[in-house]
């Protein structure tokens, strides 16, 4: 991931209502969210949702697929994954982390997500 990249990703989690609606979907898995569930969860307006949803796809950080008459909204779990690589790269000088306190602890593996 190069650096523009990475900001435009932290630019848009970096509102209150789009990094919920990411964490959200994170939570939601592979399988991720219908658009209405998703608004219903967040208390949302349709219109402000549709809004985020812009950004966190503009960012490449959430994609959506049409099933029948429901959008499904599901995590870019690739794009994620990424972003933490590029935040943590240069953790200890490259050198590999010999204290396990800089070491990034995900609670989920999304490896295979």
């Amino acid at each position: 991931m190069d650096t523009d990249t990475a900001l435009h990703a932290l630019s848009a989690l970096g509102q209150v209502h789009r990094l919920a609606a990411f964490r959200a979907l994170v939570q939601a898995g592979p399988a991720g969210l219908a658009v209405g569930e998703l608004r219903e969860q967040l208390e949302l307006p349709p219109a402000t949702l549709t809004a985020h949803l812009n950004v966190l796809r503009s960012a490449g950080l959430a994609g959506d697929e049409r099933e029948g008459r429901v959008i499904r909204v599901r995590a870019d779990f690739a794009r994620m994954n990424a972003l933490i690589a590029y935040l943590t790269e240069n953790c200890c000088a490259g050198a590999g982390c010999a204290d396990a306190a800089c070491t990034p602890e995900l609670s989920v593996d999304c490896r295979s997500c």
